[in-house]
């Protein structure tokens, strides 16, 4: 609570911003699978539109464990299921931060592994589900070192090298690398902003 100052003001900020562009609940709560697979409801900004269709994401998702290629988001191939500015938000990470509520009620915490839905971890081969041995977390080691480039199978490492090394050490750490690993996200999704937009006015002009 002695970190309120820092976060409650983006809290106030996210809750306009959603009310603001989009009719419907502020919040998201969706079922995930959290230590010992045991499952927990995860809290989240709503960066989608209300009623959102979600069997495209869960096919690109099965996609991503069965192969090698890197963990994109859909929205970045752009995505019509985001609010308007919902790529910017999502890149600052502003949706994630109701998961708070969850640390607090410890069933996050604020380092460790990604927490998946049932589905995803349904398609978890049995040494990928050893990543539940730890409380889930808001960031991560695969938050800092890669993230939307790093394939499933270097993620599960990832999770998995947490787990045998986590202390309070290397969790600090990783929160100090988060911020700046944030800016990056948020200049390079405003540079595929601006690349799209050159594109298209370049496609109208031709």
């Amino acid at each position: 609570m002695l970190t309120s100052p820092l976060w409650l003001p983006l809290m106030v900020i996210s809750v306009l911003y959603v009310k603001l562009v989009s009719s419907g609940p502020v919040f998201y709560r969706q079922e995930r699978v959290g230590l010992g697979s045991k499952p927990f409801m995860i809290w989240k900004f709503r960066s989608m539109q209300v009623n959102a269709d979600t069997t495209t994401h869960e096919g690109y998702t099965k996609s991503l464990i069965r192969g090698n290629s890197p963990m994109k988001k859909l929205d970045e191939r752009g995505d019509s299921r985001i609010i308007p500015g919902g790529k910017l938000f999502r890149a600052m990470a502003l949706d994630e931060l109701p998961q708070l509520f969850n640390v607090l009620c410890g069933e996050m915490s604020l380092v460790g592994p990604r927490p998946c839905t049932p589905a995803e971890f349904e398609l978890y081969e049995p040494w990928h589900k050893c990543r539940v041995n730890v409380l889930p977390g808001m960031t991560g080691q695969w938050q800092v070192n890669g993230k939307n480039n790093t394939s499933f199978t270097q993620m599960i490492h990832l999770d998995l090298e947490y787990g045998r090394t986590m202390s309070i050490w290397s969790d600090a750490s990783i929160i100090a690398r988060t911020v700046p690993t944030l800016v990056g996200q948020i200049y390079a999704s405003r540079r595929r902003r601006a690349l799209e937009k050159a594109n298209r006015q370049s496609s109208q002009t031709a």
